[in-house]
């Protein structure tokens, strides 16, 4: 597993990293905790040192990745995000937005114990308050990097001009947001370019579509209790998977030609993009594990990525990626 630096800022990680959520939340039952740690401690052994959390993911979430990862300090960069009233009542979903100055250090408190750290390495504000100003947010990062509580800071889902002003307070090493061959936002909303412009690293999280590009789902598969894409995500209704399938075929014939699996190439593509651009796909499977490592391998040359935008551009994608209410909280 070769090395990326995000941007400028010197942060050091494995070109893919691992993405922890679906251990715990989002994607159907929990794993088993001896399981799941030892699903962490399988992505550390075969290269990765990138490892992604978040506070609204549950505390069991940072408890794994902690547990797991305790060996290995020095060796590993731990993010996880802060921006959330984990004690306020609140609609399944619908949770309520804290980035006031007080709270963010009153849960970064709670990370650094679950993940039996002394500072975090990477500290991203999940989603943007609006009723906080960003600068403010920033500056309390800042006041925690000066403490020895924080070490960089990031922003997740954040809109250019929010990147911009952050960033003139507390540099910012990396922005996590969406990006796949089937959501391209980043590329016209102006946050990669702003990315680029200022130096930061940019991380896609859902690199597989959420588990759509690897071609493990189509219009009979039945999701579990718990599995967002079966309740909320509205590109994962019959309809909109059946409409999407086109995209999927397209992306396994491409990736056939390379002798790589479609997960893969998807994320072979994403690191062709930029080389301060690290995906973080996640699993609960071992060999899916070693298949998305294997994307790693995949070289796509400036050929192969006009092929793959020629065969894209002919395919209109379906179905929104969030309800409203979650998209509202996107590119502030």
């Amino acid at each position: 597993m070769r090395n990326r630096r995000l941007g400028s800022s010197g942060l050091e990680v494995s070109e893919l990293g691992y993405g922890a959520m679906g251990l715990s939340h989002g994607y159907g039952p929990a794993t088993d905790r001896t399981e799941a740690v030892a699903m962490v401690r399988a992505a550390f052994e075969r290269g990765v040192t990138f490892f992604d959390t978040a506070q609204i993911y549950g505390a069991v979430n940072e408890e794994i990745v902690g547990e797991a990862l305790e060996p290995f300090r020095g060796q590993v960069v731990i993010a996880t995000k802060f921006g959330f009233d984990l004690d306020a009542a609140a609609p399944a979903g619908q949770q309520v937005l804290n980035s006031r100055p007080e709270n963010i250090r009153r849960v970064t408190e709670g990370s650094l114990k679950r993940l039996r750290v002394e500072a975090i390495d990477l500290y991203y504000q999940h989603r943007v308050d609006p009723d906080v100003p960003i600068e403010d947010v920033a500056g309390t990062i800042r006041d925690l990097i000066a403490e020895g509580k924080v070490k960089h800071f990031g922003l997740s889902e954040a809109g250019a001009q929010t990147v911009r002003r952050a960033h003139a307070v507390q540099p910012v090493s990396a922005v996590e947001s969406e990006y796949s061959l089937w959501w391209r936002e980043p590329e016209t909303n102006g946050v990669l370019a702003a990315c680029e412009a200022l130096g930061i690293g940019f991380v896609p999280f859902s690199p597989l579509g959420k588990g759509f590009l690897t071609g493990a789902i189509d219009t009979t598969t039945t999701f579990e209790t718990g599995d967002l894409r079966g309740t909320t995500f509205p590109r994962f209704t019959k309809e909109n998977i059946a409409a999407n399938q086109a995209l999927v075929d397209v992306v396994k014939q491409i990736a056939e030609k390379k002798g790589a699996t479609p997960a893969q190439l998807a994320l072979a593509w994403l690191l062709a993009q930029k080389p301060w651009i690290v995906p973080i796909p996640g699993t609960t499977k071992l060999h899916r594990l070693e298949e998305n490592l294997g994307g790693a391998e995949v070289v796509l040359a400036a050929d192969d990525r006009r092929q793959i935008d020629d065969a894209l551009a002919n395919i209109s994608i379906q179905g929104s990626r969030y309800p409203e209410h979650l998209q509202n909280r996107v590119g502030r």
